[in-house]
């Protein structure tokens, strides 16, 4: 479908980082909004100039609620609402590492009432016991996309609203790839005559760099017939069952190997995540894949109707490309002072409560990611079609696993993936690539 007007770019890099199980880097600085904006401003800039870093604490508000900075305008917005509407006040909190310093907060009792992160952090709260489950059942959030729904819930409980979906998706340049594609092949071979023809540097950019990346390979390691994880009975990602090295993990590599170095040499480290949007956008690829976090980017550089934007499709002699989805949401926090509140603006339905049309409209309007909930979509869609787009993607996207095992998954396969593409057997490293995460996750 082709790129039309919409209000905003929808998400920043960072945000996808959030899907991909980050929680914010750099350093500990607290920005806060709500009444105790002036003197936790003054604290971070006497601990900057100490040289010391301040940890984050809670304001004395109703009902405070920590984000980060990318989401911070949206969840103000947001909450406020439901602080005029039931008249209560109410802090939302900007904090650098997030998850992290959530969890050592709220362990000593002066963390918030609600948190705001990415879904892949459930499997670690739960684990620290650092966030309840929700008073509701799961039927309450039947107006929101099942994948959404079903990202939020671990063994078999419902922890928080989504109120944001996003997945990665084919951009390609209408100069070069002019078509939406049945197949990966298909858009492949596109990119590949223009390359030929000496147009473009890229059939594809898929971002890998010298370490390999997982997240962007998954809906081609899927689609050969890999995964990375089976599910237990209830749908919850199983440690147990782990896919990287087997035959189906070995069959997936074998087929990557084709787009490799010692193939037609489509996929290349020396495409990472700094520079494959920036190509792309430069007119130097003829398609790329990646999420909304690049749609400004690719809007500057080749305009609303240089490019279009699809659900990635699979391998034609194999199945569906399902690539990781992210969702965003909100969960109440185990020792927050306030839990009733905190439970009633996350799960209410009145009141300008989340779980409902009105605050995940005002989200959408101020955070622009595809609306988990699915009337939200529907009216932004008819607005602007490029939502829907990015809306169904995520649909068929899998929700990353959320199970801790996960955070031993990414460098030994992100390696593995960069061996294959340089050329290295593939089962053989596939198969030390499984070793290696099984014994890691023994140990964690």
């Amino acid at each position: 479908m082709r790129r039309s007007t919409i209000t905003a770019a929808l998400a920043t890099a960072a945000l996808l980082l959030t899907a991909c199980g980050g929680g914010g880097g750099g350093t500990d600085e607290t920005a806060t909004g709500g009444t105790d904006e002036t003197s936790a401003e003054e604290e971070t800039s006497a601990a900057e100039s100490e040289g010391e870093e301040e940890a984050p604490v809670r304001g004395d508000q109703d009902l405070v609620i920590w984000t980060d900075d990318v989401k911070f305008d949206a969840v103000t917005a947001a909450a406020e609402a439901f602080g005029e509407a039931n008249g209560i006040s109410v802090g939302v909190q900007a904090i650098v590492n997030t998850r992290t310093d959530f969890i050592t907060a709220n362990e000593a009792g002066n963390g918030p009432d609600v948190l705001v992160g990415a879904h892949d952090w459930i499997g670690q709260l739960v684990s620290n016991g650092a966030i309840d489950p929700l008073q509701i059942s799961g039927d309450s959030l039947s107006g929101y996309a099942d994948r959404a729904v079903s990202a939020v819930t671990y063994n078999g409980q419902l922890y928080g609203v989504p109120y944001g979906v996003e997945s990665l998706v084919l951009y390609c340049n209408t100069e070069y790839a002019p078509d939406t594609y049945a197949t990966i092949d298909d858009a492949i071979a596109a990119g590949q005559a223009a390359k030929d023809a000496g147009q473009v540097d890229s059939a594809l950019n898929i971002p890998q760099g010298v370490d390999g990346d997982p997240y962007n390979m998954q809906p081609l390691y899927t689609s050969a017939g890999g995964y990375l994880f089976g599910v237990t009975a209830d749908g919850t990602p199983d440690p147990a069952d782990l896919g990287v090295g087997t035959e189906a993990g070995q069959a997936a590599a074998a087929k990557l190997a084709t787009l490799g170095s010692s193939g037609s040499g489509v996929l290349s480290t020396a495409i990472s995540g700094d520079n494959a949007i920036a190509l792309f956008a430069d007119g130097r690829a003829a398609c790329l894949i990646s999420g909304p976090w690049a749609l400004g980017d690719v809007t500057t550089g080749l305009g609303a109707d240089g490019f279009t934007v699809q659900p990635i499709p699979g391998f034609a002699d194999g199945g569906p490309a399902v690539p990781f989805m992210g969702a965003q949401a909100f969960y109440v926090a185990s020792n927050g002072a306030n839990k009733s509140f905190a439970q009633a603006f996350v799960t209410g339905t009145t009141g300008g409560s989340l779980n409902t049309e009105e605050t995940m409209q005002i989200l959408f309007d101020n955070a622009n990611l595809p609306p988990a909930m699915t009337s939200v979509r529907e009216t932004a869609a008819a607005a602007d079609p490029l939502v829907g787009v990015f809306g169904d993607a995520a649909d068929q996207a899998q929700p990353m696993p959320a199970i801790p095992a996960m955070d031993q998954v990414w460098t030994p396969l992100g390696q593995a993936y960069a061996a294959i593409i340089g050329g290295a057997d593939p089962a053989a490293t596939m198969v030390t690539a499984g070793e290696t995460i099984s014994s890691a996750i023994a140990s964690s």
